[in-house]
């Protein structure tokens, strides 16, 4: 296609989507064009009626063949954003999604709640620290790097059992600045990757583990199953497996006197996660609601 303008490119663009339906096709292209121009938002708005390039071009062809392809726009792009962190995404971890931002929020609360402190840390403190939490499953990083953001004084700890995410893990927090000097990345399942001197001291464990069951695969959006790692997404026959590993090991690595697990799960989960997690012995369970209104947080406090 010959273009001239990158608001040419944009409705070029946009007409491809709209050929593909994709749910939003205006988002999208500008969102495409804004990574192949450079610009950021705000740039690319006031710059629209400005010449665009053939590499510029070519490279958002290539973009939108994937996206016909079924490929996520998340991957497509490269990046995505959490909570205002700007995190490289690809097919070696999940896309952050809005319901794991709210799991965020909650986590951060409940830290909060037993009196740590919020906001961004001084430079002169370096890596200082006072209290540990733990990531578990952390995929991209984005929990993690949530929490060592907000929680100044939070040592973060953030496990995975796969090494491919742990490598994106990493070039993320190469590039999340201060915060990032807080969080250790570990390789290992749960609670197993941690060193055990950390047992009993955690005052906060917080997880998006694999919840979806085997036969539920085939429910999932496309874009989900056929390009995702099932690994992160795919727990077992019955879709509790990695959750219940959780819920049952943390009282022992939690602080006993102000540990919090807050723990992202399916709705129709919600009853029997909350009936393990008092199995388990936690004085004090709650299931939150996602920004739909669907049970999707696990919070499980040591004590009342």
């Amino acid at each position: 296609m010959t273009v001239s303008t990158w608001r040419d490119l944009r409705q070029w663009a946009e007409q491809r989507l709209r050929e593909i339906e994709v749910d939003a096709p205006d988002r999208e292209a500008f969102w495409l064009v804004e990574r192949v121009s450079g610009y950021d938002g705000a740039e690319l708005l006031a710059g629209e009626d400005e010449p665009s390039t053939a590499v510029a071009a070519a490279h958002l062809a290539d973009m939108l063949d994937r996206r016909a392809a079924g490929e996520p726009l998340q991957y497509v792009l490269g990046r995505w954003s959490f909570l205002g962190i700007e995190l490289l995404v690809d097919r070696r971890v999940l896309v952050p999604r809005p319901e794991t931002e709210v799991v965020a929020q909650v986590a951060i609360a409940e830290a909060t709640r037993f009196g740590a402190r919020r906001g961004s840390g001084a430079p002169w403190t370096g890596a200082s620290t006072s209290y540990t939490v733990a990531d578990l499953g952390t995929g991209s990083g984005a929990l993690a790097l949530a929490l060592a953001t907000e929680l100044p004084d939070a040592e973060v700890w953030a496990t995975d059992v796969s090494e491919d995410a742990l490598a994106v893990a990493r070039a993320n927090l190469a590039g999340a600045g201060l915060p990032a000097t807080r969080v250790r990345l570990a390789c290992g399942s749960w609670f197993s990757a941690l060193p055990s001197s950390l047992r009993g001291s955690l005052r906060l464990v917080v997880s998006n583990p694999p919840y979806v069951a085997e036969a539920e695969v085939l429910d999932l959006p496309i874009e989900v199953a056929a390009w995702e790692p099932r690994a992160a997404l795919v727990s077992g026959p019955t879709g509790l497996e990695a959750i219940e590993a959780i819920v049952s090991d943390a009282p022992g690595w939690l602080d006993p006197e102000r540990g919090v697990l807050v723990c992202e799960l399916a709705p129709h989960q919600a009853v029997d996660a909350h009936d393990l997690a008092r199995d388990a012995g936690f004085a004090e369970v709650d299931v939150h609601a996602d920004l739909a209104g669907r049970d999707r947080v696990l919070v499980a406090r040591s004590v009342a």
